[in-house]
């Protein structure tokens, strides 16, 4: 059975980091793409960034430049930084696994984690 389990979040003041971190048992994530994607209460959850197996990496427009998703095949876990933070990043942040390998377009698989709350205010 395929596990994802988030963590990092927290309460940040607008301009500073956090880095998410999603650690996958049941599978192997080498082989696939990977993202984190974001939901606040009453909209669609959004995907924020994705990276291929090939570490081809791609951003929502709204985080270009300030988030860095990253991942350790060695340690099965895939990595969001965040830097310059705004309080329009407050969500919860989900990381899932692809059913692509190298498609510059992402393709959400059936597994999600818990989610971590990003909660960025003053």
């Amino acid at each position: 059975q395929v596990q994802l389990v988030e963590s990092g979040g927290g309460l940040v003041q607008p301009g500073g980091s956090l880095r998410l971190t999603c650690v996958a048992s049941g599978t192997v994530i080498r082989f696939n793409a990977m993202a984190w994607f974001r939901q606040v209460p009453g909209k669609q959850r959004e995907l924020v960034a994705h990276i291929t197996r090939n570490d081809f990496t791609n951003y929502a427009d709204s985080v270009k430049g300030r988030f860095t998703i990253s991942r350790d095949s060695a340690k099965n876990t895939v990595y969001l930084q965040m830097n310059s933070l705004k309080p329009e990043d407050t969500a919860v942040y989900y990381c899932n696994v692809g059913q692509n390998a190298y498609s510059s377009t992402y393709y959400p698989g059936n597994y999600w984690g818990q989610g971590t709350q990003v909660t960025v205010s003053s």
